[in-house]
């Protein structure tokens, strides 16, 4: 597939496949989805950041930037290695049932799989020492954040970290197998999908969770006080998702420390980002040219303030590095000149939103006509509501607007705004698959400003209706997306 291929995508989340959270998501489930893709003529699969999550389940807040979401891992496929008994598989939870099979391993790994074990570790050295151990601590710890901690553990003490690590090999090894397992089962099936001309398009968030394993492993990336604590946050400020702002309460960055280490830190998450999927969408872009400011004593993000980013000299040193960077740039919010700037000079695509465009302004840069070929158009993304359940709750006069722009009526969409994205100029043109399936609003993945009741949506593959497949397929070659 050419890099400049004009191609259509699909946006659904690994949690998102059909089946229980007990059976894993990177099993057949995945394979039979990476099928449906193929025979649609869908030439990306995106899905949101892959790591593990906290209790809220946002993909946005992780505890690690590089490892994988554990909760993924299909059962079936360790016990399909031999690594779990039956008796075994019928009991406890995904984590003890990832436990016992690590034992399997232990007592029955082939020589070839402990081999890919053992290359596994040493290459990614960088990342997963430090993720295993604090993982281990957080667990000894009763799973406290890392600065409630001992000052010894919390301050990684090196006498005491080794002490740990000898100590407690074995619980340690136990959060790299874990890891190991990830990246083999999803690695599988990323290869899978390219073999059938699919790329994976990753999520690179902006900010990282402030009780994580890299917060924890290199504090002076961070602005932190000397008990660990940010005294500023991230987060936007008020905008269309929320009139009081978002405030996420991710620590900010040492920007002036990580650039003199020539931005390593960025070098080796990036490097990570580059294995899991082909393109990579870079969360929240604008952040890269200056990022909201929230003193951490404020409740909501109405007081904040802007604060100039190195986004360029980082974006130059990440080029420097690995040549090309396939990056697709989340430029929604408040955007400057100066964020379309950084975002054009690294040419990166920046992203159009369907349901954005119909204010009943003919140069609202979101309508198709003002799109430029280096773009990326969704109906909608993870944080809309669905397309069918916007398009419903639009006064009569916002639908004929869409209508008019749009063709079909109400019983018709959200197809119209499918076709019109599929029919644009832009490079790519990814929908979310509640779209596709012509769901409301109850099957919205994720509604910002709020904590409760997201991530958590499924389809069923008894909601495809039938023919499906070769409805997308045939805009996608009807305009020149096939793949």
């Amino acid at each position: 597939m050419s890099v400049n291929q004009r191609v259509a995508g699909v946006l659904l989340h690994p949690t998102s496949l059909p089946g229980t959270e007990y059976e894993g998501k990177l099993g057949d489930q995945a394979f039979r989805f990476v099928d449906f893709l193929a025979e649609s003529g869908v030439g990306i699969w995106q899905v949101l950041p892959l790591g593990p999550t906290l209790e809220d389940k946002s993909p946005y807040q992780s505890p690690s930037v590089h490892a994988g979401n554990a909760k993924l891992i299909s059962i079936q496929k360790l016990a399909d290695k031999g690594w779990l008994t039956e008796e075994q598989q019928q009991a406890h939870s995904t984590k003890q049932l990832i436990k016992l099979a690590y034992q399997g391993f232990l007592a029955n790994a082939s020589e070839e799989d402990n081999a890919a074990y053992a290359d596994f570790c040493e290459h990614h050295q960088y990342w997963l020492d430090d993720y295993a151990c604090y993982y281990a601590l957080k667990e000894q710890n009763d799973f406290k954040a890392w600065w409630e901690w001992p000052e010894k553990e919390k301050n990684r003490d090196a006498s005491c970290l080794k002490t740990f690590c000898q100590k407690d090999n074995q619980q340690v090894d136990l959060y790299r197998f874990q890891q190991f397992v990830f990246f083999e089962q999803w690695l599988a099936i990323k290869a899978y999908a390219n073999e059938r001309r699919i790329r994976i398009v990753g999520d690179i968030p902006i900010f990282v969770a402030h009780d994580s394993a890299e917060v924890w492993s290199h504090r002076d990336c961070f602005d932190l006080d000397e008990n660990g604590q940010p005294s500023v946050v991230a987060g936007v400020p008020p905008d269309y998702f929320s009139e009081t702002g978002q405030r996420w309460g991710n620590p900010h960055y040492e920007w002036d420390y990580i650039e003199s280490t020539g931005f390593q830190w960025w070098k080796d998450r990036v490097k990570t980002q580059r294995e899991l999927c082909d393109i990579v969408r870079v969360d929240h872009f604008r952040g890269f040219e200056a990022y909201w400011e929230i003193p951490s004593s404020e409740e909501t993000a109405i007081n904040g303030r802007w604060v100039k980013a190195p986004g360029a000299a980082l974006f130059t040193a990440l080029r420097e590095e690995f040549g090309d960077l396939p990056f697709l740039a989340e430029d929604l919010g408040i955007i400057t000149d100066e964020v379309d700037a950084l975002r054009d000079q690294f040419d990166f695509p920046g992203m159009k939103i369907l349901q954005f465009a119909f204010d009943n302004n003919p140069n609202n840069t979101y309508l198709p006509h003002e799109y430029t070929n280096n773009t990326v158009v969704y109906t909608g993304t993870h944080d809309n509501d669905t397309t069918l359940s916007w398009y419903c709750t639009l006064t009569d006069e916002e639908r004929a607007r869409v209508d008019d722009y749009a063709g079909g009526c109400v019983s018709d969409h959200p197809w119209p705004l499918i076709r019109v994205a599929i029919a644009s100029c832009s490079q790519y043109a990814i929908l979310p698959m509640q779209d596709f399936l012509c769901l409301g609003g109850e099957h919205r993945m994720n509604t910002p400003g709020t904590t409760k009741g997201n991530w958590g949506w499924q389809f069923e593959w008894s909601q495809l209706p039938e023919g499906l497949a070769g409805r997308i397929f045939h805009l996608i070659h009807r305009y020149g997306r096939a793949v």
